[in-house]
């Protein structure tokens, strides 16, 4: 009997299996093939936790993975961590499905060991949970999400002490903790009326909300006069049925931001997201209610955040009145230049801003014009956290981070991007803006005639199950073994492989250098002409995605150079997998 044969039975023979996982199981049990998906491996816990489809099985996101997870936390939590029963763990979740219920599992497992757990009474945005980390200081977080996933999907997030995604180093030991678990329908709980009972949990009412609701208020670049006053600035915002609503709406309340529409039908938090392809601020699609309100009302801004809220989507009117959506870039290199030119310039000794290695060289070109350092990191906003806890002992002052996918993060009350802050700085802007005669698009053409016309894109090939794992596998292995020398007719200058961390001068003796970064399996390829390309296979998503980045005289000469850099990769990788 195959491995996967032998834990399948274990499951569907043990007497107290949950009912609904039971019932699942019934549904499947003559389909060899979901069945082998389900148990052929153990649902993978990464950098920030775990993520996957709901459903019965070692493989999915259930009652009983989440439990072996946190039994592992607890472990590693109660032999590297001070204080930790007392100090516990705060977990917020948001609207997905089975999202309440697994809030309860963490504090059931956690309570079998005499670890308190806080929990929210209601849904929370994650960048809520960071900040709850620190706000109350405990041993660490869990936020109950799959972000932007399909509506089958749930899953869990990490955070530190320190208010961060868990560092690789942090999850390395998690890890080693969870696999001593041996038997993950066997892990003990205690019930939830015991544990309210002996007080072990606790339940987070608004006082968080309004800690964080005046830290988010110290965030803005107005003077104190201009904040009290009423704003005529029409805004849109849709939280795409997530947890953002209240808190976006009272953060920019705060500053007087009152001309606000909300997109009724996405307003109720909704685990099918029904009204959306995917509730997913990246595409364009998620846009389309808040368009048509937009032009209702005739608004100036769009925004549109993700389920746990931690990416903003930004639409405005181009010249056409049309409303287009920006990318993650070009927002990111305008709230940038926003918080640089009204910051005091004695504030940028020592200040840095962070972004990561696939996100817009255009930031580095605006931070450099107000001679302010960047650095990078790999792609993740959890190194980003990581970086500004280095900064408590290095002296550098944080000043703004960002990264391509629509993560931006303003202060650092909070340690992982945080859609709220995002949207009522860029709500800000926006009005900044308006007052100079300018809309954002306005805006940012300024910006790229300043610095150069700088365009970014990105393909993703989805490859499901454990065949398209090995395809994934099959392509990264391809352009490790034949790497490429030009793309799309431009030279490769230098090739970094963040697998072994070596960075290689091409055409200057093959020399190499160390990449002072932590290893991770991706490769980028740095072009002439200001150009480049990485591939990176997603750690939360059954996808390998292939970032580009160009910089043209003109912004057609730019998209023209970057659709060709998406054809001939986008080839590439249909040619290895054809030949797998």
């Amino acid at each position: 009997m195959s491995s996967w044969k032998k834990v399948y039975h274990k499951w569907n023979s043990f007497q107290n299996l949950e009912t609904s996982l039971k019932e699942d199981l019934d549904k499947i049990k003559d389909n060899e093939q979901l069945l082998e998906d389900a148990f052929y491996q153990e649902l993978t816990f990464g950098t920030g936790g775990m993520r996957g489809i709901l459903g019965p099985g070692i493989n999915r996101m259930n009652v009983y993975t989440v439990r072996k997870a946190v039994n592992g936390l607890a472990n590693y939590l109660l032999a590297n961590r001070t204080n930790v029963k007392d100090r516990g763990v705060v977990v917020a979740y948001d609207s997905r499905y089975m999202s309440p219920e697994f809030s309860i599992e963490v504090a059931k497992v956690l309570g079998s060991y005499g670890i308190k757990t806080h929990v929210f009474e209601s849904l929370r945005p994650t960048p809520v949970l960071s900040f709850a980390v620190r706000h109350l200081g405990t041993a660490a977080g869990i936020m109950i999400t799959a972000s932007h996933n399909p509506p089958e999907y749930n899953g869990f997030k990490v955070y530190n002490e320190d208010g961060g995604q868990i560092t690789p180093a942090e999850a390395a030991e998690i890890i080693t903790a969870i696999q001593q678990t041996e038997d993950e329908l066997l892990v003990p709980i205690i019930e939830k009326e015991a544990l309210e009972e002996d007080n072990l949990l606790h339940w987070i009412g608004i006082d968080v909300d309004n800690a964080y609701l005046k830290r988010l208020k110290q965030i803005t670049r107005m003077d104190r006069a201009l904040q009290q006053e009423d704003k005529d600035l029409s805004i849109v915002f849709t939280p795409l049925h997530g947890t953002a609503l209240d808190l976006v709406l009272e953060g920019l309340n705060q500053l007087h931001f009152t001309n606000v529409h909300v997109v009724a039908e996405q307003a109720k938090p909704d685990p099918e997201f029904s009204t959306v392809a995917s509730p997913n601020p990246e595409e364009h699609q998620a846009f389309t209610m808040a368009i048509e309100l937009g032009k209702q009302s005739d608004a100036d801004i769009l925004l549109g955040t993700d389920p746990d809220a931690d990416r903003l989507g930004v639409a405005v009117k181009d010249k056409a009145g049309e409303y287009q959506v920006l990318t993650g870039n070009q927002l990111g290199a305008l709230l940038l230049d926003y918080i640089l030119s009204h910051s005091d310039p004695a504030s940028f000794k020592n200040a840095c801003m962070i972004k990561t290695v696939v996100t817009t060289e255009l930031g580095r070109a605006i931070a450099d014009s107000y001679k302010v350092k960047t650095i990078d990191t790999l792609t993740g906003f959890k190194f980003i956290g990581e970086k500004i806890k280095e900064f408590e002992k290095t002296g550098e002052n944080f000043i703004f981070g960002f990264e391509e996918s629509y993560g931006y993060l303003i202060s650092s009350f909070a340690r992982d991007k945080d859609a709220v802050q995002a949207a009522v700085m860029a709500t800000e802007m926006a009005h900044y803006w308006k007052n100079k005669g300018k809309t954002l698009l306005e805006a940012l053409d300024v910006l790229y005639e300043k610095h150069g016309f700088y365009l970014e894109g990105m393909s993703a090939l989805t490859l499901k199950g454990k065949e398209g794992s090995e395809q994934i596998a099959a392509i990264m292995a391809g352009i490790r073994e034949q790497p490429l020398t030009t793309i799309a007719g431009l030279k490769v200058e230098k090739i970094e492989d963040y697998s072994s961390g070596v960075r290689t001068f091409i055409g200057d003796g093959n020399k190499q250098e160390t990449i002072h970064l932590p290893n991770e399996n991706m490769m980028k390829f740095i072009l002439e002409k200001d150009s480049w390309v990485c591939l990176r296979p997603s750690g939360t998503e059954p996808k390998i995605k292939c970032y580009y980045g160009v910089r043209g005289d003109s912004g057609q000469d730019s998209e023209v150079t970057l659709a060709q850099l998406k054809e001939t990769m986008e080839g590439h990788m249909e040619k290895i997998i054809s030949s797998y």
